[in-house]
């Protein structure tokens, strides 16, 4: 088959309102996550350094501020950042009913 299909919410959460869909689409080179968040959502300061990976973040919905190597980037519906690898990257929500896509390769 040339294709998989699935719905982000039919994946169990790895954490609260984060689908990871890696495993479910069977991606290789990959990976796409869905956060569906409220004000005062929070993420964790990290990089992708030792995997390489480098990755964008696209706001559907709401407010987000995306914190790449200490700068603040302020997001609003249809914002699109792109982080490097090797940058510190940390995610926090400023509007409830936030929604973000964030993809990352290789």
């Amino acid at each position: 088959m040339g294709y998989d299909a699935t719905a982000y919410d039919d994946v169990e959460p790895r954490a609260p309102g984060m689908y990871f869909l890696r495993d479910a689409l069977g991606c290789e080179g990959l990976g796409v996550t869905v956060v569906e968040a409220d004000d005062g959502w929070e993420g964790m300061e990290h990089d992708h350094g030792e995997q390489g990976h480098e990755e964008v973040y696209v706001l559907l919905h709401g407010e987000a501020t995306l914190t790449v190597d200490g700068d603040a980037v302020a997001l609003g519906p249809g914002d699109a950042v792109r982080v490097d690898a090797d940058s510190t990257r940390d995610l926090a929500f400023t509007a409830d009913g936030s929604k973000m896509v964030i993809a990352g390769a290789p």
